[in-house]
C-alpha cells in the first residue's frame, strides 16, 4: 500500500492525449476549432486574391478594426454563459462614449474623470437590466430590447437629437490612432511569453502533487513555443515600419489598443477560470436550480453579469470613439450588438449558456474583422458582407446546436 502511495504519476502519452481530444470534437466539444480554421482558411483565401491583405499596414488595421467588436463581445460572454442575452449592449456602448464626449468637449473635463463617469454610466445601465430581470422576473431578450430602443433616445438627448461631437483629448485619441513603441512591445512580449510559462508549469507542479495524469514536459514546451512564436511573428511585423513616407513620418509598434485587449483578455479569462464567481457563472449557467440548491447566490450572480456586460460595453464605446475621433447617434447601432453577438457564437460560445471562454470573443471578432477587410479589399459591397456575415454565424449557430446534442446523446 505504501507504495502505492508514493508512486510518482505518470504522464500521458502524446498519442493518448490525441485520442482523447478526438473523442471531445467527436462528442461535441469543439472548443476554438472551427473559428480557428475559419480564420486560417479566410486568412489565406484573401492573401491569394488580394495579397496586399498579408501587408505591415493591413495588419495592424485589422486590430484597430476589430478591437471594440472584441471588447464588447468580452462582456456579452458573461450574460451568454447565464443562457441570457443583452440586445443594448451596442446603444449602451453608444450612450457611455456620449457620455464621454460631453463632458470631455463640451465641459472641458480631464480625460480621467470622463472616463471614470463614462464607465460609471455603464455600470448603472447593467445594474438597471440585472435587477429589472432579476427582482420582477422579465426575460432579458424583452429588457434589453427595451433598453436597445431607449438607449437609442438617450443618445440623442444626451447629443442634442443628432450633433456630432469631435474629440480633442489627446489620451483618448490615443487608444486607437497611437502605438506602442516597438521596444516596449518586445517587452510585453517577454512578460507575456514568460507569464504564459509560469501558468502552465504551475498547473503542471499542481497536478502532479494531486497525483493526477498530466501532460509530458514535451508537450507543454511545444504548446509554450507555439504561444511564443504566434506572438512573437504578431510583434514583428507591427514592429516593422507601415507608413509610405517614413523620412516625414514614421509608423511603427503595434497599436495601443492591442495591449489593452490583451489585459482584459488575461483578466476576465482569470476572472472565469481561477475565481469563485467565475465558477459560479458557469454552474448557474449550466443548471440554474441545481446551482440555487448549492447554495449559489444565482440572483447576484445575474446582475452582476449584465452589469460587466455593460461595462465592457462602455469600454467597447471609448475605443469606438477614439478610432472616430468622434461620437455621433449612430456610435453603438448599425450592426454593432449583432456583430458583437455574431463574433463570441462564432468563436465558440454557446447561446445555450454555461460553455464559452474569453478568448472566444477575441476569435470571433478577428473572424468577422478578417471577413469585413478581406472582401472590403475585393470590393464586394456593405449588403455582400452582411451575407456572408450572417452565413458563417448561422454555421456557428448550427455546430454549436449539434455539438450539443451530440452530447446529450452519449
Amino acid at each position: 500500500m505504501a507504495a502505492v502511495l508514493t508512486e510518482k504519476p505518470t504522464a500521458a502519452p502524446v498519442s493518448e492525449m490525441m485520442n482523447n481530444y478526438v473523442g471531445r470534437v467527436r462528442s461535441g466539444d469543439m472548443g476554438a476549432l472551427p473559428s480557428v480554421l475559419a480564420l486560417i482558411v479566410l486568412s489565406v483565401v484573401f492573401w491569394i486574391a488580394r495579397p496586399v491583405f498579408m501587408s505591415q499596414a493591413n495588419f495592424a488595421n485589422l486590430f484597430t478594426q476589430g478591437a471594440a467588436i472584441a471588447v464588447i463581445a468580452m462582456g456579452l460572454i458573461f450574460v451568454l454563459l447565464l443562457g441570457e442575452i443583452d440586445l443594448s449592449a451596442g446603444f449602451a456602448s453608444g450612450v457611455c462614449a456620449a457620455v464621454l464626449a460631453v463632458l470631455l468637449t463640451d465641459k472641458g473635463w480631464p480625460w480621467y474623470a470622463a472616463l471614470l463617469v463614462s464607465l460609471l454610466t455603464g455600470v448603472v445601465i447593467g445594474l438597471t437590466i440585472g435587477t429589472i430581470v432579476v427582482r420582477i422576473g422579465i426575460p432579458s431578450f424583452v429588457v434589453t430590447l427595451a433598453a436597445f430602443l431607449a438607449l437609442q433616445g438617450v443618445a440623442l438627448k444626451i447629443m442634442d437629437n443628432g450633433r456630432n461631437i469631435s474629440i480633442h483629448d489627446d489620451t483618448v485619441l490615443a487608444i486607437a490612432n497611437k502605438n506602442v513603441p516597438p521596444m516596449l512591445g518586445w517587452i510585453m512580449w517577454a512578460l507575456l511569453v514568460a507569464g504564459f510559462a509560469a501558468v502552465q508549469y504551475r498547473k503542471y507542479t499542481a497536478r502532479t502533487k494531486l497525483g493526477l495524469t498530466g501532460e509530458t514536459g514535451s508537450v507543454i514546451a511545444v504548446r509554450i513555443a507555439v504561444v511564443a512564436v504566434v506572438t512573437g511573428i504578431a510583434v514583428l511585423v507591427l514592429n516593422g515600419e507601415r507608413s509610405r513616407n517614413p523620412e516625414l513620418h514614421s509608423l511603427k509598434g503595434m497599436p495601443i489598443v492591442v495591449p489593452l485587449i490583451a489585459i482584459l483578455l488575461l483578466v476576465w479569462t482569470f476572472v472565469l477560470n481561477r475565481t469563485e464567481f467565475g465558477r459560479h457563472i458557469y454552474a448557474v449557467g449550466g443548471n440554474t436550480e441545481a446551482a440555487r440548491r448549492a447554495g449559489i447566490a444565482v440572483n447576484r450572480i445575474k446582475i452582476t453579469a449584465f452589469v460587466l456586460c455593460s461595462t465592457m460595453a462602455a469600454v467597447g464605446g471609448l475605443i469606438a470613439a477614439s478610432r472616430a475621433n468622434s461620437v455621433d447617434p449612430n456610435t453603438g447601432g448599425s450592426d454593432v450588438l449583432l456583430t458583437a453577438v455574431g463574433a463570441a457564437v462564432i468563436g465558440g460560445t454557446s447561446l445555450f449558456g454555461g460553455r464559452g471562454r474569453m478568448r472566444d470573443a477575441v476569435l470571433g471578432a478577428a473572424v468577422v474583422a478578417v471577413i469585413n477587410n478581406g472582401m472590403g479589399l475585393m470590393g464586394y459591397s456593405a449588403g455582400t458582407k452582411f451575407v456572408v456575415t450572417g452565413f458563417v454565424l448561422l454555421l456557428a449557430a448550427g455546430v454549436d446546436a449539434l455539438s450539443r446534442r451530440r452530447a446529450m446523446q452519449r
